[in-house]
């Protein structure tokens, strides 16, 4: 006998093949990147995107906006690029009898779906008017708050080498990314299916297969997979061995960190990790749903020291030290 939960779980499942299926069409050789995307989307959160360009970061949001039934907006970021060029902003308009008044016009910042490319080149002021967006849903122009419309979701990238002319993220705004993904160079064989595509008369097409409602549902389905406390108490204990000088630190994390994950780092590794459980076939989170969480939900949130800057260590070097060390909890 099928129950509710096993129905919602092949549904969950099914939704969620079939948006990859339909990326696939055009995105090639990325399938843990898309898979990144999808998990932080229906986790409620922002992806942050890392890659030198040509690598197809903007493609694939794009992509993803092709196969979803909701607003798309892209902004080039650049440094003269101001917080009502994004926000939106009052004007005057005149009636037809003359008689003037304001009115709002929204920015791209009004889509279900907002590309930040190149996120780094913006000034403090226009990221601080990105933060509000991504933390509160809701942006203010003058004395007026307006609320967006839900989902909304950020998807930045930014490149890594050329950092002439950039503004580094603040530590407030990359804690508000779900997950940093990292782009890398393709394989071989993904490179000559990429030339096949992209070479001939026309790009392949691809279809609309999920509205912003199953997406909504989609997300309920995966908060109520529950977590044992064990599991839960390991996500902390990760969480912690970031921290130096905690109980839980590891020599490398003492030597290199100024400062660990913060509590939405755990936040991110649980509901993550719940979603790996569904997509592995099965109604509770694993030490290994945790695991695979850990690289993409605590790179960004690792902030080096400035040993660590100077000998340019890598975070996933130290978060992979993390794992080793840090031990499961007994069966």
């Amino acid at each position: 006998m099928i129950t509710e939960i096993d129905q919602q779980i092949e549904q969950f499942q099914h939704d969620f093949a079939l948006v990859t299926s339909e990326i696939g069409k055009r995105i090639v050789g990325y399938e843990e990147i898309v898979r990144g995307l999808l998990t932080s989307l229906l986790a409620d959160g922002h992806v942050l995107l890392e890659g030198i360009p040509g690598l197809g970061k903007t493609k694939l949001v794009q992509t993803l906006s092709d196969v979803l039934h909701l607003k798309f907006s892209r902004v080039q970021f650049t440094p003269d690029l101001m917080p009502a060029d994004i926000i939106g902003t009052n004007v005057v308009q005149e009636r037809q009898h003359g008689q003037k008044f304001l009115e709002f016009q929204e920015g791209p910042l009004f889509a279900n779906i907002v590309l930040a490319d190149e996120i780094n080149r913006a000034t403090p002021k226009t990221q601080s008017a990105l933060l509000e967006a991504m933390q509160e849903k809701s942006v203010s122009v003058g004395k007026q708050t307006y609320k967006l419309e839900l989902p909304f979701f950020v998807l930045a990238t930014q490149n890594p080498l050329e950092m002439e002319g950039t503004y580094p993220l603040p530590e407030a705004q990359l804690d508000r990314f779900f997950v940093k993904l990292k782009v890398t160079y393709p394989s071989m064989e993904s490179l000559h299916e990429i030339l096949d595509r992209t070479t001939q008369f026309e790009e392949p097409d691809v279809e609309r297969v999920l509205t912003g409602a199953q997406l909504m549902e989609m997300r309920r389905t995966a908060r109520e997979v529950p977590i044992a406390k064990p599991i839960q108490e390991y996500a902390i204990r990760l969480t912690l061995a970031t921290h130096p000088k905690s109980s839980c630190a590891q020599p490398i994390v003492n030597r290199y960190v100024r400062y660990g994950a913060s509590p939405r780092g755990t936040q991110a590794l649980v509901v993550g990790g719940k979603i790996r459980a569904l997509l592995a076939n099965r109604v509770h989170v694993s030490c290994e749903d945790i695991r695979a969480m850990v690289l993409p939900a605590f790179r960004h949130r690792v902030l080096l020291n400035f040993e660590g800057e100077a000998e340019q260590i890598d975070p996933d070097t130290i978060l992979q030290d993390v794992l080793t060390n840090t031990p499961e909890p007994a069966e």
